[in-house]
């Protein structure tokens, strides 16, 4: 991936692939200069494909740092002032996703950027921009950003 290949025009549905942790950052970061405040970002991918490298992009991009970043599976929700990071991993019922506060973050008032979004593919807005990351190797990955009516 290169960096001025990142074209928001033409990012529906469009296909990266990274070969660094550095390189899914940067395209976190581009992603994130084009959100505005509310915009949900559901990450797809199995364990380790690359999700928190993702958000920490995202992070940088909103003008965090990125040090805050870590991967939220034992809290399940990790509240910045620009954005909140789920984990849904394990999210398996209503229930589970109630006690999130999910439906209170939706009030547009952050970024919100959902790990493991397949738990909770039911409940994602329908303007979510879905992020799909599958490791190609132990470096590469592909990476599919669909926005909303793709």
């Amino acid at each position: 991936m290169k960096p001025s290949s990142f074209a928001p025009n033409k990012m529906n549905n469009m296909q990266y692939t990274t070969h660094t942790p550095h390189q899914t950052e940067e395209l976190g970061a581009q992603l994130a200069r084009q959100l505005a405040p509310g915009a949900v970002v559901a990450l797809f991918g199995d364990l380790g494909a690359g999700k928190t490298a993702f958000v920490r992009g995202l992070a940088q991009g909103l003008g965090m740092s990125d040090d805050d970043i870590t991967s939220p599976t034992y809290a399940l929700v990790h509240e910045h002032p620009q954005l909140v990071h789920f984990d849904m991993y394990r999210v398996t019922n209503a229930d589970d996703l109630e006690s999130t506060g999910w439906y209170d973050y939706l009030d547009g008032t952050r970024v919100l950027a959902i790990e493991w979004s397949e738990n909770i593919a039911d409940e994602l807005p329908p303007n979510a921009i879905r992020v799909h990351i599958a490791a190609i190797n132990n470096n590469e990955r592909r990476i599919t950003i669909a926005h909303p009516g793709d």
